[in-house]
C-alpha cells in the first residue's frame, strides 16, 4: 500500500477519519490481492482473492457478487459520497483506473450523484484533487449517454465516470425490446452496455447498495462485469420475513452509535412536559399539547441559531418543525387548525406546508417548491406536515423538531425521526447544545422510548444496526468559479473552464497554445506570486519587467521545468527545438500589466488610547416569538441520558418589565451598566413592546420575559456586537505588498443561465441579480454579475471611457470598518483604472447615502484610498481615489471624469 497516495488524499479531500479509514482499508485490500483490478479472474482467482483479504478484514465472509465487491457501511450525516470521489481518485492516481460506474438507487439520488459529480457544483465531490482541476471527470448519465458515445475514442485520456439509476439496466425486456442501454449503438459497434462489460479497468461504485439485492438488480450488476464493485450503505443487511440478513462482504462498519460519539450528528433528544399523564387526558388533547409544545422548542431553537449565527459570523439557519400525520385526511385537518386563528393567534398562517400524495397539477408543483426551499431563510415555511416520512433523498440540516402524531412502536418512532434529522446544519457539532440537538416531542411516548433507547440493541448504542441516510434532491442551481480574462488570454486552462458559461467567453487566440509553453507560463505566474511578498524589490508590477527582475524569474522557470519540456526532441535535428524561456516571460509579463490593477495590500492598526462602546440601534425581532409556558418541558438525550429542562418556574417579581432583560445584560463582562444604562432599557423596552404585539396579555408578556430571560439577553448581546465600535487616538498604515492577485469569484446561477451581452437592455430589471453577463472588452474577467441596473449602466459606461474595471470580491481588499459585526469587511462595487488615476467606486441609492453604515464604508474606503495613494507616490504608481455615487445620476450621457468631480 503507497500509504503516501492515501494520506494525501486524505489531506487535499479533507476527509474525516471514517472516510479516511475507509480509503485505508480499500488500499490495504488491493495491496494484499494484487489482481484485485484484473478483468475476467476465473473462479480460483476470486477464491484467492476472498481468501487473501479474510485474514484482514474480521467481517468479510463472502463477496456476494460475481466479481470482488466490498461494503463500506458508514451511518448517516458522515459523508458517503465525498467517500466516493477519494475512491476514484485514489483509484485513478494510483493505479490508473480510468472508467467507473456509480449506480443509484432511485431518480431522486440519482440527480443528487449527477449534481456532486459535476464540476463547480456546491458539494463536488473532487475538491482539491489537482488533477480534476484543469480535467475533470467526464460524467456520462444515463441520459446522455447516447449523445456521448461517439466521443468515446477521443476521451482515452480521461476519467469516465458513468451515472445510473438502478432502473435504466435492470429493466425486463418488454415487448420484444431490450432496455436503451443494451440495444446496438451504431458509433461504437455493440450496445453500450456491453461496451461497458468489455472495459479492462470497469470499477463499480453501489450507492444505498442495501437496494440491490434483488434478482433483477443483482443479475443486470454482474452482467457487468466490472474488475471490483465498492459498496456503501448506512443499512448493511437485507429486510426479509425473518428478520434483518447481514451483508457478508462489510470491511468497515461505522454505525450511528460511533457518529453520535464522535460528534458527526445532531444529538436526540426526547422531549415531554414534567409530570405529563397522557392517559388523563383525550387523544386530541395530548396532539394539541404536542403540537403547542413543538412550537415552543422550535422558537427557543429558532433563537438559539438566531444568536449563535451572529455571534460567531457564521450563516443564519432558519429550522423548522416536521409533524407527522396520520393519513391525508389527519394532514389536512392539521393544516386548518395550525394556520387558525386558535393556534398561538394564527401567528403561523402561511407558514405550513402540507405534503402528500393528495396534491396535483399546479398545487403539486407548489408544494414541491416550498419544500425544496425549506432551507432558505428568506423562505416563510416553518412547519411542514407529512403522512409518512419524507423520501430518502430528501436532504436538509436544519430539522430541528419532529412531532409524530401517529401510531407507532418507539422503535419506529425512534428510527424513521433520526433518519430525517440527524444531520448537522454547520458540518460539525458547535458546542451549544440547542444547536446541535434534534428534538422528538413524544409526551405520550417519552418512557417508552427512553427505555428502548437503553436497550442494548438500540440504533442509538447498536454496533451493527446502522439507519438510513438522507440524500438531497438538488436544487437546479450551479456555481461557477470565474477566473481572471488574463488566465483566458495567456492560454492557461482556468479550474472552471469545463463550464458552459466559461467556455462561452474563451479567448479566440490565446498567447501561448503548446503544453510546454503554457507550464512554462503557470511557472512564470507562480514567480509573479513571489514577488507580491517582496515589496522592496517590487513596489509594483510594473518593476517586474525590470531586466534583472525578468532574468530571475526565467531562471526559475528553467529550474521548475522538467529537461523535456526545456528542450523539445524532434525525429531529426531540424525538428528539434529549444523553449525560449525568455520570451515566454516577456510576453507573460507585458499581459499581466494588461490585465491587472495594482491593488496594495494595506493594513492600519491604531495607536494610543483606545475607547470602546455600543451605539444605539432598532432590535432586530423578527426571529423572537416566543410562547409563554404553562408548564416545564424536559428533554433528555438518548445516548447520554443527560436532562435538560425549558422551566415554567417562574422567578421574583420584577418591578419593571425590562429589569427581567437588563439584569441579565449586565452579567456580561463586555457591558458596564453606568455607561451603557440608557441604551440597555431602550433595547429592552424593544423587546417588551414586540412581545405585547402577539401576546395576549401583560401576564403572558412576563412569563416570557421571566423564563426566557437567559435566551433574550444571549439575542440582544449578540446584536450589540453587531454595533460595537472602538475608537483610537490616532490610526498608522503599513503597506505589506505592493500588489495582489486578483481573487476568483464564484456565481451561483440556473442550470439553464446563458451569458448576456453587457450591451443588451434588460426588460426585468428584478432578475439582474439572477443573470451572468459578458463579452466585455476592458472588464478583467470574461463574466459579471450585478446586484442593480444601476450598476449595469456603469458597467457601459467603464467599458467606453475606463482603461480597465473589475468588481471585486471578499479578501481582495481586506478593509474593514468599525460599524458592523465585530470586524466586517467592506467590498466596494468598483475597481476602475484610469490613464490619470485608480478609481474605487460604490454606487448607492440617494435615500441611502446618510445611512449609519454607507457612511462608515466609505470612510474606510477613502482612507484606505488615501494610504494607497500615499504608497503610489513613492512607488511611482496612480493615486487612488474614493467615489460615492449615487444611484440616480448613473445614465450612459455621462462621462467617468463627471462622476469624479461629484466628490
Amino acid at each position: 500500500m503507497s500509504q503516501r497516495e492515501v494520506n494525501a488524499i486524505v489531506g487535499r479531500l479533507s476527509l474525516r477519519p471514517p472516510q479516511a479509514n475507509s480509503l485505508e482499508k480499500l488500499a490495504r485490500a488491493i495491496e494484499a490481492s494484487p489482481d484485485l483490478l484484473k478483468h475476467g479472474r476465473d473462479a480460483s482467482e476470486m477464491a484467492a482473492a476472498l481468501a487473501a483479504m479474510k485474514g484482514m478484514f474480521p467481517t468479510l465472509q463472502d463477496f456476494e457478487r460475481d466479481f470482488p465487491s466490498l461494503c463500506f457501511a458508514l451511518a448517516t450525516g458522515v459523508g458517503k459520497t465525498r467517500l466516493m470521489g477519494a475512491f476514484i481518485a485514489y483509484l485513478h492516481q494510483t493505479y490508473g483506473v480510468r472508467n467507473f460506474f456509480v449506480l443509484a438507487p432511485n431518480l431522486t439520488i440519482y440527480d443528487k450523484l449527477i449534481g456532486d459529480f459535476t464540476p463547480n457544483t456546491p458539494k463536488y465531490v473532487f475538491k482539491g484533487v489537482a488533477e480534476f482541476v484543469t480535467a475533470p471527470p467526464v460524467v456520462i448519465t444515463g441520459d446522455n449517454y447516447e449523445e456521448q458515445a461517439p466521443q468515446l475514442q477521443d476521451l482515452w485520456s480521461g476519467v469516465r465516470i458513468n451515472i445510473f439509476n438502478i432502473a435504466k439496466i435492470s429493466s425486463e425486456v418488454r415487448g420484444g425490446k431490450a432496455p436503451r442501454i443494451k440495444r446496438l449503438s451504431e458509433y461504437i459497434g455493440q450496445s453500450y452496455f456491453d461496451y461497458l462489460a468489455a472495459l479492462p479497468d470497469l470499477v463499480l461504485l453501489m450507492d444505498e447498495s442495501h437496494r440491490y439485492r434483488a434478482t433483477a438488480g443483482l443479475r443486470a450488476i454482474n452482467e457487468l462485469q466490472p474488475v471490483l464493485g465498492l459498496e456503501l450503505t448506512a443499512t448493511p443487511f437485507v429486510e426479509t420475513t425473518k428478520g434483518p440478513v447481514p451483508f457478508k462482504n462489510v470491511v468497515v462498519d461505522y454505525p450511528l452509535a460511533r457518529a453520535m460519539e464522535d460528534g458527526f450528528v445532531k444529538e436526540p433528544a426526547v422531549v415531554t412536559q414534567r409530570n405529563f399523564d397522557a392517559r388523563a387526558m383525550p387523544p386530541e388533547e395530548v396532539e394539541r399539547v404536542k403540537l403547542q409544545d413543538g412550537v415552543r422548542v422550535h422558537e427557543t431553537t429558532k433563537v438559539e441559531l438566531k444568536t449563535y449565527s451572529r455571534s460567531q459570523e457564521v450563516k443564519e439557519v432558519k429550522p423548522f418543525m416536521l409533524v407527522i400525520a396520520r393519513d391525508t385526511t389527519h394532514a389536512s385537518s392539521l393544516l386548518a387548525y395550525l394556520q387558525g386563528d386558535g393556534f398561538f393567534s394564527g401567528r403561523y398562517r402561511g407558514k405550513v406546508i402540507q405534503v402528500d400524495s393528495s396534491k396535483s397539477g399546479a398545487e403539486e408543483e407548489e408544494m414541491v417548491r416550498k419544500l425544496l426551499a425549506v432551507e432558505s431563510v428568506d423562505e416563510p415555511t416553518e412547519i411542514v406536515i407529512h403522512v409518512n416520512m419524507l423520501k430518502e433523498g430528501w436532504d436538509v440540516t436544519n430539522l430541528y423538531t419532529i412531532v409524530p402524531l401517529r401510531a407507532a412502536n418507539a422503535r419506529t418512532l425512534v428510527e424513521q425521526s433520526i433518519g430525517r434529522g440527524l444531520r448537522l446544519p454547520y458540518g460539525k457539532r458547535t458546542g451549544v447544545e440547542a444547536v446541535d440537538r434534534l428534538n422528538i416531542i413524544a409526551h405520550d411516548r417519552f418512557q417508552e422510548i427512553i427505555d428502548d433507547a437503553n436497550r442494548s440493541d438500540s440504533p442509538i448504542r447498536l454496533k451493527t444496526l446502522i439507519l438510513d441516510a438522507p440524500d438531497s434532491s438538488g436544487t437546479g442551481m450551479q456555481s461557477v468559479t470565474v477566473t481572471p480574462s488574463l488566465l483566458g488570454d495567456l492560454g492557461v486552462n482556468s479550474p472552471d473552464a469545463s463550464n458552459p458559461l466559461m467556455r462561452s467567453m474563451a479567448p479566440a487566440a490565446p498567447l501561448f497554445t503548446s503544453e510546454r509553453e503554457q507550464a512554462a507560463v503557470m511557472a512564470v505566474m507562480e514567480a509573479v506570486a513571489q514577488y507580491e511578498t517582496r515589496r522592496d524589490e517590487a513596489p509594483t508590477r510594473q518593476a517586474l519587467l525590470r531586466p534583472d527582475i525578468q532574468a530571475a524569474i526565467a531562471q526559475a522557470v528553467q529550474e521548475r521545468l522538467p529537461p523535456e519540456q526545456l528542450d523539445l526532441v524532434g525525429d531529426d535535428t531540424a525538428a528539434s527545438t529549444t523553449l525560449d524561456v525568455a520570451d515566454v516571460v516577456q510576453r507573460t509579463l507585458e499581459a499581466v500589466l494588461r490585465k491587472t490593477i495594482d491593488i496594495p495590500r494595506i493594513v492600519v492598526v491604531p495607536q494610543g488610547e483606545v475607547s470602546s462602546g455600543f451605539r444605539p440601534f432598532k432590535v432586530d425581532v423578527s426571529g423572537l416569538h416566543l410562547q409563554p409556558k404553562d408548564r416545564s418541558l424536559v428533554l433528555q438525550n438518548l445516548r447520554t441520558n443527560q436532562q435538560s429542562t425549558l422551566s415554567a418556574q417562574q422567578g421574583p417579581r420584577e418591578r419593571r418589565l425590562e429589569d427581567y432583560i437588563v439584569h441579565k445584560l449586565i452579567d456580561f463582562d463586555d457591558i458596564d451598566y453606568n455607561t451603557h444604562a440608557e441604551l440597555l432599557y431602550d433595547l429592552a423596552g424593544q423587546v417588551v413592546e414586540h412581545l405585547r404585539s402577539y401576546l395576549r396579555d401583560e401576564d403572558e408578556v412576563r412569563n416570557v420575559l421571566d423564563l426566557d430571560r437567559q435566551l433574550i439577553a444571549d439575542n440582544l448581546h449578540a446584536q450589540m456586537a453587531v454595533h460595537h465600535y472602538d475608537a483610537a487616538q490616532s490610526y498608522v498604515a503599513d503597506v505589506r505588498r505592493g500588489f495582489t492577485a486578483l481573487k476568483a469569484p464564484t456565481f451561483t446561477v440556473g442550470s439553464g443561465e446563458v451569458v448576456r451581452n453587457y450591451r443588451d437592455t434588460v426588460d426585468d430589471s428584478s432578475r439582474i441579480k439572477q443573470m451572468v453577463f459578458g463579452h466585455f472588452s476592458k472588464c478583467l474577467y470574461p463574466l459579471q454579475k450585478f446586484d442593480s441596473g444601476t450598476e449595469l449602466r456603469f458597467a457601459k459606461i467603464l467599458e467606453r471611457d475606463a482603461e480597465k474595471w473589475f468588481k471585486p470580491v471578499k479578501g481582495q481588499f481586506q478593509i474593514y470598518y468599525r460599524d458592523g459585526a465585530k470586524h466586517p469587511e467592506y467590498i466596494p462595487d468598483f475597481v476602475v483604472e484610469t490613464e490619470a488615476a485608480v478609481l474605487m467606486v460604490e454606487t448607492k441609492a440617494r435615500n441611502e447615502l446618510e445611512a449609519t453604515d454607507v457612511k462608515a464604508k466609505a470612510e474606510a474606503g477613502a482612507t484606505w484610498c488615501r494610504h494607497a495613494s500615499d504608497h503610489a507616490k513613492t512607488a511611482g504608481g496612480k493615486p487612488w481615489k474614493y467615489l460615492l455615487v449615487p444611484h440616480d445620476v448613473v445614465t450612459e450621457d455621462k462621462r467617468l471624469v463627471d462622476f469624479q468631480t461629484l466628490t
